[in-house]
């Protein structure tokens, strides 16, 4: 009965309350230092540590396997209501196309908290003007048009894939030829080794504005402030696909210490520092926590599996 009585206070806490009572988190970035991942989670850990959150709190990275080897660290933390994981899509294909043992099933989600929509880009010297361009001459040599992205079976190559399906290309088919970064990918576009190129916005934004390069198509549902750059859905092309990273914990926390580590990030979304970050870092808002965040993770990693499917990457 007591016990009973003790999860019911502090269910009932206040968010604010629930928040305060966070210390010593430890955030998780399954990867190296400098990338991605880690900036968003030094990101949080300042902003959380500013505010009052949540302090102290610790970042540290387990890299490798697209961020499956910190995955399975986290399983293995069972029941720890102070460890959190970022990650995001490119986890959810990671753990496709390496089979991994653990997956997003097994983990406790927080929150979505930021994106990066995709551009196509060809060089400017580029005969392609427009997606449709690109598609109708990809549709009648699939082969021939190759794309550069970054890993197989990453968020790039995913939105190829998606692009693909629209233009009414066989998937399987497709030339994309994978680089382990965007440095790499720039210059197969630049140097005229690839008919395309397929990164988050920030990767080419300099050659774009410079005119080196003519982005002809971005993968977000409607025009975003600052990029002029038509979307693919008004282009005719019915594809929708952010490069999104979110926060997870383990398994078998309690659901007291998922609503107090759901209040944290709730508080740390709304404070003005998070809200400068994101304008600071050119990151898009894409904030859906709690349950939400709950059904889109599922909803996500079956479309990543059905994308992944129709490349040929996994059975």
């Amino acid at each position: 009965m007591k016990n009973v009585l003790s999860l019911a206070l502090l269910t009932a806490l206040t968010p604010l309350a629930a928040a305060q009572s966070l210390n010593n988190l430890r955030i998780m970035a399954p990867a190296s230092p400098g990338g991605g991942w880690d900036q968003t989670s030094r990101a949080i850990q300042t902003v959380l540590q500013n505010e009052n959150i949540a302090g102290p709190v610790q970042v540290f990275n387990v890299p490798g396997a697209g961020g499956t080897i910190g995955l399975a660290q986290l399983y293995n933390a069972k029941g720890d209501g102070n460890l959190l994981m970022t990650m995001g899509l490119v986890m959810v294909g990671a753990i496709q196309t390496n089979s991994s043992k653990v997956d997003l099933s097994r983990v406790t989600p927080i929150a979505r908290l930021t994106g990066e929509y995709e551009v196509v880009v060809v060089p400017a010297s580029s005969p392609y003007k427009t997606m449709k361009d690109l598609a109708a001459a990809w549709k009648a040599n699939p082969g021939g048009v190759a794309f550069a992205g970054g890993s197989a079976g990453g968020t790039d190559h995913m939105l190829v894939g998606l692009l693909a399906e629209a233009a009414g290309v066989d998937p399987k088919r497709m030339n994309y030829v994978p680089f382990s970064g965007g440095g790499e990918t720039l210059a197969a576009v630049l140097g005229n080794q690839v008919a395309a190129g397929v990164a988050g916005y920030g990767e080419f934004e300099a050659q774009i504005k410079a005119g080196k390069l003519r982005a002809i198509g971005i993968s977000a549902p409607k025009r975003q402030p600052g990029i002029p750059v038509p979307t693919l859905k008004e282009q005719g092309y019915n594809v929708d696909l952010a490069n999104w990273r979110g926060i997870v914990a383990p398994p078998g926390i309690s659901a007291a210490e998922k609503a107090a580590l759901v209040a944290a990030l709730d508080r740390m979304h709304a404070s003005k520092e998070w809200k400068d970050t994101l304008a600071t870092r050119k990151w898009t808002d894409l904030y859906l926590s709690g349950s939400k965040f709950d059904v889109f993770l599922k909803l996500e990693q079956s479309r990543a599996r059905k994308i992944l499917q129709n490349i040929g990457l996994v059975k």
